[in-house]
Protein backbone atom coordinates (compact mmCIF):
# COMPACT_ATOMS: atom_id res chain seq x y z
CA UNK A 1 0.00 0.00 0.00
CA UNK A 2 1.05 3.51 -1.07
CA UNK A 3 2.70 5.32 2.37
CA UNK A 4 2.88 8.48 2.93
CA UNK A 5 4.40 10.79 6.55
CA UNK A 6 3.07 13.64 7.25
CA UNK A 7 4.85 16.36 9.26
CA UNK A 8 2.75 19.50 10.66
CA UNK A 9 3.45 20.96 14.09
CA UNK A 10 -0.24 22.44 14.07
CA UNK A 11 -2.19 19.46 14.94
CA UNK A 12 -5.38 20.58 13.25
CA UNK A 13 -3.45 21.03 9.86
CA UNK A 14 -2.36 17.44 10.65
CA UNK A 15 -5.54 16.20 11.36
CA UNK A 16 -7.19 17.32 7.80
CA UNK A 17 -4.80 16.30 5.75
CA UNK A 18 -4.72 13.31 7.50
CA UNK A 19 -8.55 12.76 6.81
CA UNK A 20 -8.31 14.10 2.93
CA UNK A 21 -4.87 10.86 2.13
CA UNK A 22 -6.85 8.82 4.01
CA UNK A 23 -10.00 9.02 2.06
CA UNK A 24 -7.90 9.00 -1.06
CA UNK A 25 -6.73 5.43 -0.24
CA UNK A 26 -2.91 6.17 1.19
CA UNK A 27 -1.67 4.91 4.20
CA UNK A 28 -0.93 7.97 6.09
CA UNK A 29 2.00 8.03 9.28
CA UNK A 30 1.25 11.47 10.96
CA UNK A 31 3.76 13.33 13.60
CA UNK A 32 3.41 16.72 15.09
CA UNK A 33 6.93 16.74 16.10
CA UNK A 34 9.40 17.16 13.49
CA UNK A 35 12.45 15.53 15.56
CA UNK A 36 10.02 12.04 16.32
CA UNK A 37 9.37 12.62 12.62
CA UNK A 38 12.99 12.24 11.73
CA UNK A 39 13.35 9.19 12.74
CA UNK A 40 10.39 7.58 10.58
CA UNK A 41 11.63 4.93 7.92
CA UNK A 42 9.25 2.94 4.99
CA UNK A 43 7.33 5.82 3.19
CA UNK A 44 6.85 6.66 -0.69
CA UNK A 45 6.21 10.24 0.00
CA UNK A 46 6.80 12.94 2.83
CA UNK A 47 4.45 16.19 2.99
CA UNK A 48 6.20 18.21 5.35
CA UNK A 49 5.51 21.95 6.63
CA UNK A 50 8.21 24.54 5.99
CA UNK A 51 8.22 26.18 9.48
CA UNK A 52 8.23 24.21 12.26
CA UNK A 53 9.86 24.17 16.08
CA UNK A 54 13.25 22.44 16.56
CA UNK A 55 13.87 21.26 12.75
CA UNK A 56 11.98 23.12 9.93
CA UNK A 57 11.05 21.73 7.05
CA UNK A 58 14.29 21.83 4.99
CA UNK A 59 15.98 20.31 8.17
CA UNK A 60 13.77 17.84 8.29
CA UNK A 61 13.89 16.65 5.01
CA UNK A 62 17.41 16.45 4.84
CA UNK A 63 17.74 14.46 8.07
CA UNK A 64 14.87 11.94 6.13
CA UNK A 65 16.90 12.04 3.17
CA UNK A 66 19.78 9.72 4.90
CA UNK A 67 17.93 6.94 5.84
CA UNK A 68 14.78 7.13 3.03
CA UNK A 69 16.63 8.53 0.37
CA UNK A 70 14.45 7.26 -2.47
CA UNK A 71 11.25 9.00 -0.64
CA UNK A 72 9.54 11.83 -3.04
CA UNK A 73 9.35 15.04 -1.12
CA UNK A 74 6.68 17.40 -0.27
CA UNK A 75 6.77 21.03 0.93
CA UNK A 76 3.66 23.37 2.42
CA UNK A 77 4.79 26.78 3.29
CA UNK A 78 3.18 29.67 3.93
CA UNK A 79 3.35 33.01 1.22
CA UNK A 80 5.56 34.82 3.48
CA UNK A 81 7.99 32.03 3.64
CA UNK A 82 7.75 30.93 0.11
CA UNK A 83 10.93 32.71 -1.01
CA UNK A 84 13.07 30.90 1.96
CA UNK A 85 11.27 27.74 1.14
CA UNK A 86 11.92 27.87 -2.74
CA UNK A 87 15.41 27.40 -2.09
CA UNK A 88 14.36 23.55 -0.90
CA UNK A 89 12.96 23.46 -4.83
CA UNK A 90 16.14 25.08 -6.28
CA UNK A 91 18.27 22.40 -4.61
CA UNK A 92 16.70 19.30 -5.75
CA UNK A 93 15.46 18.61 -2.36
CA UNK A 94 12.24 18.70 -3.28
CA UNK A 95 9.67 17.07 -5.42
CA UNK A 96 7.10 20.20 -5.45
CA UNK A 97 5.94 23.16 -3.40
CA UNK A 98 2.44 23.68 -2.40
CA UNK A 99 1.09 26.77 -0.42
CA UNK A 100 -1.01 27.25 2.40
CA UNK A 101 -4.00 27.32 1.89
CA UNK A 102 -4.01 24.74 -0.53
CA UNK A 103 -6.96 23.91 -3.20
CA UNK A 104 -7.94 20.06 -2.73
CA UNK A 105 -7.35 19.32 -6.16
CA UNK A 106 -3.79 20.79 -6.04
CA UNK A 107 -3.02 18.70 -3.01
CA UNK A 108 -4.41 15.48 -4.05
CA UNK A 109 -3.45 15.41 -7.10
CA UNK A 110 0.21 16.69 -6.30
CA UNK A 111 0.67 13.76 -3.89
CA UNK A 112 -0.65 11.24 -6.69
CA UNK A 113 1.87 12.58 -8.99
CA UNK A 114 4.89 12.15 -6.12
CA UNK A 115 3.38 8.60 -5.68
CA UNK A 116 3.84 8.01 -9.74
CA UNK A 117 6.99 9.65 -9.48
CA UNK A 118 8.28 7.43 -7.34
CA UNK A 119 6.85 3.71 -8.43
CA UNK A 120 8.76 5.47 -12.32
CA UNK A 121 11.85 6.27 -10.51
CA UNK A 122 11.66 2.50 -8.56
CA UNK A 123 10.74 0.70 -12.01
CA UNK A 124 14.00 2.48 -13.37
CA UNK A 125 16.65 1.58 -10.84
CA UNK A 126 14.67 -2.37 -10.95
CA UNK A 127 15.12 -2.74 -14.93
CA UNK A 128 18.10 -1.03 -14.92
CA UNK A 129 19.36 -4.18 -12.55
CA UNK A 130 17.71 -6.40 -14.38
CA UNK A 131 19.41 -5.01 -17.49
CA UNK A 132 22.87 -4.87 -15.73
CA UNK A 133 22.46 -8.25 -14.68
CA UNK A 134 21.06 -9.65 -18.40
CA UNK A 135 23.90 -8.20 -20.31
CA UNK A 136 26.79 -9.99 -17.51
CA UNK A 137 24.45 -12.76 -18.33
CA UNK A 138 25.13 -12.23 -21.90
CA UNK A 139 28.50 -11.83 -21.59
CA UNK A 140 29.31 -15.29 -20.22
CA UNK A 141 27.03 -16.55 -22.24
CA UNK A 142 29.15 -14.89 -25.39
CA UNK A 143 31.97 -15.81 -23.53
CA UNK A 144 31.41 -19.50 -23.46
CA UNK A 145 30.11 -19.67 -27.12
CA UNK A 146 33.74 -17.76 -27.91
CA UNK A 147 35.36 -20.64 -25.99
CA UNK A 148 33.12 -23.58 -28.00
CA UNK A 149 33.82 -21.95 -31.38
CA UNK A 150 37.43 -22.17 -30.47
CA UNK A 151 37.76 -25.19 -29.16
CA UNK A 152 35.06 -26.79 -32.19
CA UNK A 153 37.60 -24.95 -34.74
CA UNK A 154 40.87 -26.67 -33.01
CA UNK A 155 39.32 -29.46 -33.35
CA UNK A 156 37.74 -29.22 -36.39
CA UNK A 157 41.36 -28.53 -37.91
CA UNK A 158 43.11 -31.32 -36.05
CA UNK A 159 40.44 -33.14 -37.41
CA UNK A 160 41.05 -31.87 -40.98
CA UNK A 161 44.73 -32.17 -40.93
CA UNK A 162 44.45 -35.73 -39.20
CA UNK A 163 42.50 -36.25 -42.40
CA UNK A 164 45.63 -35.57 -45.08
CA UNK A 165 47.73 -37.38 -42.60
CA UNK A 166 46.38 -40.47 -44.01
CA UNK A 167 47.48 -39.79 -47.20
CA UNK A 168 50.47 -37.83 -46.73
CA UNK A 169 52.30 -39.05 -43.55
CA UNK A 170 54.92 -36.36 -43.72
CA UNK A 171 52.01 -33.21 -44.10
CA UNK A 172 50.86 -33.15 -39.90
CA UNK A 173 54.02 -32.21 -38.10
CA UNK A 174 55.08 -30.37 -40.97
CA UNK A 175 52.21 -28.34 -40.97
CA UNK A 176 52.53 -28.27 -37.52
CA UNK A 177 56.21 -26.71 -37.30
CA UNK A 178 55.44 -24.18 -39.84
CA UNK A 179 52.14 -23.19 -37.94
CA UNK A 180 54.13 -22.28 -34.46
CA UNK A 181 57.05 -20.88 -37.16
CA UNK A 182 54.82 -18.59 -39.31
CA UNK A 183 53.08 -17.32 -35.76
CA UNK A 184 56.47 -16.70 -34.00
CA UNK A 185 57.47 -14.43 -36.98
CA UNK A 186 54.08 -12.82 -37.04
CA UNK A 187 54.74 -11.80 -33.63
CA UNK A 188 58.31 -10.50 -34.53
CA UNK A 189 56.53 -8.02 -37.38
CA UNK A 190 54.03 -6.86 -34.08
CA UNK A 191 50.49 -9.23 -34.83
CA UNK A 192 48.96 -10.27 -31.94
CA UNK A 193 45.66 -11.87 -30.70
CA UNK A 194 43.03 -13.19 -32.98
CA UNK A 195 45.10 -12.30 -35.90
CA UNK A 196 48.18 -14.11 -34.80
CA UNK A 197 45.17 -17.06 -34.77
CA UNK A 198 44.70 -16.86 -38.42
CA UNK A 199 48.32 -16.50 -39.42
CA UNK A 200 48.49 -20.12 -37.46
CA UNK A 201 45.75 -21.13 -38.69
CA UNK A 202 46.09 -20.78 -42.46
CA UNK A 203 49.73 -22.00 -41.92
CA UNK A 204 48.40 -25.07 -40.37
CA UNK A 205 45.77 -25.62 -43.02
CA UNK A 206 47.91 -24.35 -46.00
CA UNK A 207 47.98 -28.37 -47.63
CA UNK A 208 44.59 -29.58 -46.64
CA UNK A 209 43.67 -29.19 -50.29
CA UNK A 210 46.51 -32.02 -51.52
CA UNK A 211 42.82 -34.07 -50.63
CA UNK A 212 41.58 -33.32 -53.30
CA UNK A 213 44.66 -34.15 -55.77
CA UNK A 214 44.47 -37.72 -57.33
CA UNK A 215 46.90 -40.16 -55.05
CA UNK A 216 48.52 -41.43 -57.90
CA UNK A 217 49.81 -37.76 -58.32
CA UNK A 218 49.95 -36.78 -54.51
CA UNK A 219 51.52 -39.95 -53.90
CA UNK A 220 54.24 -40.64 -57.28
CA UNK A 221 57.32 -41.42 -55.57
CA UNK A 222 59.13 -40.55 -58.59
CA UNK A 223 59.04 -36.91 -60.50
CA UNK A 224 55.50 -35.62 -61.48
CA UNK A 225 54.39 -34.93 -65.69
CA UNK A 226 53.74 -31.10 -66.71
CA UNK A 227 50.11 -32.26 -66.63
CA UNK A 228 50.44 -34.30 -63.34
CA UNK A 229 51.89 -30.43 -61.88
CA UNK A 230 48.65 -28.52 -63.36
CA UNK A 231 46.98 -30.29 -60.96
CA UNK A 232 49.03 -30.25 -57.92
CA UNK A 233 49.06 -26.74 -58.50
CA UNK A 234 45.53 -26.75 -57.59
CA UNK A 235 45.81 -27.68 -54.30
CA UNK A 236 45.61 -24.28 -53.03
CA UNK A 237 42.88 -23.37 -55.13
CA UNK A 238 40.90 -26.81 -53.69
CA UNK A 239 41.84 -25.89 -49.84
CA UNK A 240 40.55 -22.26 -50.37
CA UNK A 241 37.24 -23.95 -51.75
CA UNK A 242 36.88 -25.99 -48.82
CA UNK A 243 37.36 -23.29 -46.15
CA UNK A 244 35.85 -20.17 -47.23
CA UNK A 245 32.77 -21.35 -46.46
CA UNK A 246 33.17 -21.35 -42.77
CA UNK A 247 33.03 -17.92 -41.71
CA UNK A 248 35.67 -18.15 -38.63
CA UNK A 249 38.05 -19.61 -40.89
CA UNK A 250 37.69 -17.08 -44.20
CA UNK A 251 40.72 -15.31 -43.61
CA UNK A 252 42.79 -18.39 -43.00
CA UNK A 253 41.29 -19.06 -46.47
CA UNK A 254 42.77 -16.88 -48.11
CA UNK A 255 46.31 -17.30 -46.54
CA UNK A 256 45.79 -21.15 -48.13
CA UNK A 257 44.97 -19.64 -51.35
CA UNK A 258 48.17 -17.63 -51.88
CA UNK A 259 49.97 -19.50 -49.74
CA UNK A 260 52.16 -20.60 -53.05
CA UNK A 261 52.83 -17.30 -54.04
CA UNK A 262 56.18 -15.14 -54.10
CA UNK A 263 56.74 -11.35 -53.72
CA UNK A 264 58.18 -11.37 -57.13
CA UNK A 265 55.05 -12.87 -58.76
CA UNK A 266 56.68 -15.81 -60.11
CA UNK A 267 54.54 -18.31 -57.63
CA UNK A 268 50.66 -19.69 -58.19
CA UNK A 269 47.60 -19.99 -58.53
CA UNK A 270 47.18 -16.08 -58.97
CA UNK A 271 50.50 -14.71 -59.68
CA UNK A 272 50.59 -12.10 -57.32
CA UNK A 273 53.52 -10.19 -56.08
CA UNK A 274 54.68 -7.85 -53.12
CA UNK A 275 52.02 -6.22 -51.02
CA UNK A 276 48.83 -7.93 -53.25
CA UNK A 277 49.32 -10.93 -51.26
CA UNK A 278 47.85 -11.20 -47.89
CA UNK A 279 50.51 -11.04 -44.71
CA UNK A 280 49.82 -14.27 -43.20
CA UNK A 281 50.65 -15.98 -46.50
CA UNK A 282 54.14 -14.05 -47.05
CA UNK A 283 55.19 -15.12 -43.67
CA UNK A 284 53.75 -18.44 -44.34
CA UNK A 285 56.30 -18.88 -47.64
CA UNK A 286 59.26 -17.77 -45.21
CA UNK A 287 58.50 -20.05 -42.69
CA UNK A 288 57.58 -22.77 -45.22
CA UNK A 289 61.23 -22.54 -46.71
CA UNK A 290 62.94 -22.48 -43.17
CA UNK A 291 61.02 -25.82 -42.53
CA UNK A 292 62.14 -27.50 -46.16
CA UNK A 293 65.79 -26.54 -45.79
CA UNK A 294 65.81 -28.00 -41.58
CA UNK A 295 63.81 -31.32 -42.06
CA UNK A 296 64.92 -34.65 -43.30
CA UNK A 297 63.28 -35.24 -46.81
CA UNK A 298 64.13 -39.40 -48.58
CA UNK A 299 66.38 -38.12 -50.63
CA UNK A 300 68.92 -36.05 -48.15
CA UNK A 301 69.10 -34.81 -44.28
CA UNK A 302 67.94 -31.82 -42.74
CA UNK A 303 70.47 -29.23 -43.12
CA UNK A 304 71.53 -26.77 -40.48
CA UNK A 305 69.52 -23.59 -39.65
CA UNK A 306 72.47 -21.00 -40.46
CA UNK A 307 71.83 -22.78 -44.28
CA UNK A 308 68.66 -21.94 -44.29
CA UNK A 309 69.52 -18.30 -42.77
CA UNK A 310 71.76 -18.12 -45.97
CA UNK A 311 68.85 -18.87 -48.46
CA UNK A 312 66.31 -15.90 -46.40
CA UNK A 313 68.97 -14.19 -47.29
CA UNK A 314 69.40 -14.39 -50.34
CA UNK A 315 65.94 -14.52 -51.48
CA UNK A 316 64.94 -11.56 -50.02
CA UNK A 317 63.40 -9.58 -52.48
CA UNK A 318 62.51 -12.16 -55.03
CA UNK A 319 60.52 -15.21 -53.20
CA UNK A 320 60.22 -13.70 -49.83
CA UNK A 321 58.95 -10.00 -48.42
CA UNK A 322 62.88 -8.24 -47.91
CA UNK A 323 60.49 -6.86 -44.70
CA UNK A 324 59.86 -10.23 -43.27
CA UNK A 325 63.36 -11.84 -44.22
CA UNK A 326 65.20 -8.80 -41.44
CA UNK A 327 62.39 -9.45 -38.74
CA UNK A 328 63.60 -13.38 -39.27
CA UNK A 329 67.12 -12.77 -39.38
CA UNK A 330 66.82 -10.72 -36.07
CA UNK A 331 65.07 -13.46 -34.21
CA UNK A 332 67.97 -15.98 -32.60
CA UNK A 333 68.02 -19.11 -33.98
CA UNK A 334 67.73 -20.79 -30.55
CA UNK A 335 63.90 -19.70 -30.80
CA UNK A 336 63.61 -21.98 -34.02
CA UNK A 337 65.27 -24.64 -32.34
CA UNK A 338 62.67 -24.71 -29.63
CA UNK A 339 59.94 -24.72 -31.51
CA UNK A 340 61.01 -27.85 -33.24
CA UNK A 341 62.06 -29.61 -29.76
CA UNK A 342 58.51 -28.87 -28.67
CA UNK A 343 56.56 -30.16 -32.27
CA UNK A 344 59.02 -33.31 -32.00
CA UNK A 345 57.99 -33.81 -28.37
CA UNK A 346 54.38 -33.64 -29.22
CA UNK A 347 55.26 -36.04 -32.34
CA UNK A 348 56.46 -38.50 -29.85
CA UNK A 349 53.57 -38.47 -27.55
CA UNK A 350 50.98 -39.02 -30.30
CA UNK A 351 53.06 -41.86 -31.56
CA UNK A 352 53.36 -43.08 -27.90
CA UNK A 353 49.39 -42.75 -27.88
CA UNK A 354 49.08 -44.51 -31.48
CA UNK A 355 51.56 -47.79 -29.84
CA UNK A 356 49.07 -48.24 -27.06
CA UNK A 357 45.61 -47.80 -29.21
CA UNK A 358 43.87 -51.65 -29.70
CA UNK A 359 43.78 -50.92 -33.42
CA UNK A 360 47.10 -50.10 -33.75
CA UNK A 361 48.70 -47.05 -35.87
CA UNK A 362 47.42 -46.21 -39.32
CA UNK A 363 49.06 -47.54 -41.95
CA UNK A 364 51.93 -45.29 -43.32
CA UNK A 365 51.23 -44.21 -47.64
CA UNK A 366 54.48 -43.50 -49.70
CA UNK A 367 55.99 -40.45 -49.41
CA UNK A 368 54.44 -37.65 -51.22
CA UNK A 369 55.94 -35.86 -54.20
CA UNK A 370 55.31 -32.41 -52.50
CA UNK A 371 54.27 -28.94 -54.13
Amino acid sequence: MDRILVVDDDVLILAALSRILQAEGYDVVTHSDPAVAAREVGFQVVLTDFMMPYLNGIELLGALREKNPKAVRLMLTAAADFRTASEAVNRGEVFRLLGKPWSLSDLTSSVRQAFDHYRLVDANERLSREVAEKNAELVAINRDLERRVVERTAGLLDGLISALDYRDTETQWHSRRVSLYSRRLAEEVGLSGGALDVVEQGALLHDIGKIGVRDSILLKPGPLTPDEWVEMRKHPEFGYRMLAKMPYLHEAALIVLQHQERWDGKGYPQNLAGEDIVLGARIFCLADTVDAITSDRPYRKGRPMSVARDEIRRCAGTQFDPALAEAFLGIPETEWQRIRQDVEALEAAESERWNSDPLGPPAPLAKASGA
